[in-house]
């Protein structure tokens, strides 16, 4: 069974069956599903690798971890670093000590793409990190970039499998996709991938980053769209066969809380289009749709994931981008009865140590006292810096989750 199902009959009897059960948890969410695996399964788990977000102290928030079973690895994110590498190597290592009766529970959430990471041996990380870097700043979304990254990898697009050599595997995914496409969340270690190294190529040449990708990259891709090279799994192959993934979270389960608070505190919850597209053009569009509204005490909430398409070099994230052009819109009339939070649930909105940013009519005006100019910080995705001047800085840490980005907006009009 190789699709995402809401949940599994079969899941008992895996669990009692397994003379061995071994964990994997990668991603942003690692720590907080390791620990509730501990806590489900206890001493039932023989062996556990965790590999989390670095710079976070994990055994003083999640003392179930604090085992000799368990171990840690830090990696990084958004980018590629040798600590991914380190990370995926430490699971294989792993999964060669696997026994043909255990089984493999693969706990993943978004981020596991960047800190779980193996590329072949003819592809320099180096190569890796920059042409990934380009494909960040080019807007390319999250299925383009993952559709590279799978086909320059020995355990994305399903690859992770062909190291477990034909042992149970249960995949729970939190995920961070519109759509819950498993072969995009974490970039599918343990689905089936339905893009070819050709894809892959077409996405670089979209984006005009083929004639500037580094030559081993290049011939790479090429050598597997020649059929030189076995491409990622795909449907049918024979490592889905003892697969079991299922979704146990995901974008609408963070907007739904969302509706269930604002409704607990005397709102009328709407629902917005969901946050598809360039942060410029939905942080206008949402403000200027919220103006023409004129209801009482009313929250909007919606999710999603947008795109920023980098042309400067400041210092931000989607959910920064998006609520410094909603402030941007509210200033031109002073709508001050308006107000949104656009975050990203883990906690970590773009390279910064900001979740997200609230949007009031006031935030420029409160910025501007300083000398910063809001219309120029956003032109060069720059929103964190005129965001913090203006004191609307959206900061949590770190959260233990990761299901993508969401937004609430508040109308507080008299009737």
């Amino acid at each position: 069974m190789d699709g995402a199902i809401a949940g599994s009959s079969e899941v008992p009897a895996m669990l009692e069956t397994a003379r061995r059960v071994l964990a994997l948890a990668i991603g942003k969410a690692s720590p907080a599903m390791a620990a509730a695996l501990r806590r489900g399964l206890g001493a039932k788990i023989e062996s556990m690798l965790v590999v989390a977000p670095a710079g976070i102290d994990w055994l003083s928030r999640y003392r179930e971890l604090a085992d000799p079973s368990v171990r840690i690895c830090e990696s990084s994110h958004p980018q590629v670093s040798e600590a991914s590498v380190v990370a995926a190597s430490a699971a294989i290592k792993m999964l060669s000590e696997r026994r043909p009766d255990d089984l493999m529970i693969v706990a993943l959430s978004g981020g596991a793409s960047a800190m779980f990471a193996l590329p072949p041996d003819v592809v320099p990380l180096e190569s890796k990190i920059a042409l990934t870097s380009s494909l960040l700043k080019s807007g390319a979304s999250i299925r383009e970039l993952n559709t590279v990254r799978k086909h320059l990898s020995i355990v994305k697009g399903g690859q992770l499998l062909r190291h477990m050599r034909g042992a149970r595997v249960l995949s729970l995914i939190l995920s961070d996709v519109p759509g819950n496409d498993l072969a995009t969340i974490g970039s599918g270690l343990t689905a089936p991938d339905p893009t070819t190294f050709g894809d892959a190529i077409a996405v670089l040449k979209r984006r005009d980053l083929w004639g500037r990708a580094p030559e081993a990259i290049r011939d790479h891709l090429e050598r597997g769209s020649a059929g030189e090279i076995p491409e990622t799994v795909k449907a049918g192959d024979p490592e889905t066969a003892n697969v079991t993934n299922i979704v146990i979270g995901n974008n609408r389960t963070a907007v739904d809380g969302a509706a269930r608070t604002a409704e607990r505190l005397g709102y009328s919850v709407e629902r917005w289009r969901d946050l598809r597209g360039e942060a410029d053009q939905l942080g206008r569009d949402f403000a200027i749709e919220l103006k023409s509204i004129r209801k009482a005490r009313t929250c909007f909430v919606s999710g999603g994931e947008p795109v920023v398409t980098v042309r400067g070099n400041g210092k931000g994230g989607r959910a920064q981008q998006c609520a410094l052009s909603m402030a941007i819109e509210l200033a031109r009339d002073r709508t001050r009865d308006i107000a949104a939070l656009f975050a990203g649930t883990d906690g970590i909105d773009g390279p910064t140590d900001a979740a997200g940013a609230f949007a009031f009519a006031d935030t420029v005006e409160r910025g501007s006292r300083t000398g910063a100019d809001a219309e120029k910080a956003l032109a060069r995705n720059d929103a964190y810096s005129f965001l913090n001047v203006a004191g609307d800085l959206f900061m949590t840490g770190p959260t233990g989750t990761n299901v993508a980005d969401i937004v609430a907006a508040i109308i507080d009009c008299p009737e």
